[in-house]
């Protein structure tokens, strides 16, 4: 399984991007999927996730502006980000736990995206 990750850039602060991670291989269903961040010198931090059934959980400092969202069809996960600040500024990985054909849950990373957020 294979997770692509793009949608990364330099945006100024108050502005949007839309990130995307399409998951590709042998699958047979996605059970959820979730974007980290990692700011330099800083841990990778959880950020927000959904799962397959649409429950989404957000970070305190990314609730009401940025909106995750899950196409089960295409196996790609979305991450709407607005009001964007240079806070907010990182590389932006997606995380996913699969379900193989055989029927057997793995973890995988995508490669990672850089958002910076500057004027």
């Amino acid at each position: 399984v294979q997770l692509q990750a793009s949608g990364g850039g330099l945006v100024q602060p108050g502005g949007s991007l839309r990130l995307s991670c399409a998951a590709s291989g042998n699958i047979f269903s996605v059970t959820a999927m979730a974007w980290y961040r990692q700011a330099p010198g800083k841990r990778r931090e959880l950020i927000t996730s959904i799962t397959s059934s649409g429950n989404t959980y957000y970070e305190d400092s990314v609730k009401g502006r940025f909106t995750i969202s899950l196409d089960n069809a295409k196996n790609t996960v979305y991450l709407q980000m607005n009001s964007l600040l240079p806070e907010d500024s990182a590389v932006y990985y997606c995380n996913a736990e699969i379900l193989n054909r055989r029927l057997e849950q793995y973890e995988y990373w995508g490669q990672g995206t850089l958002v910076t957020v500057s004027s």
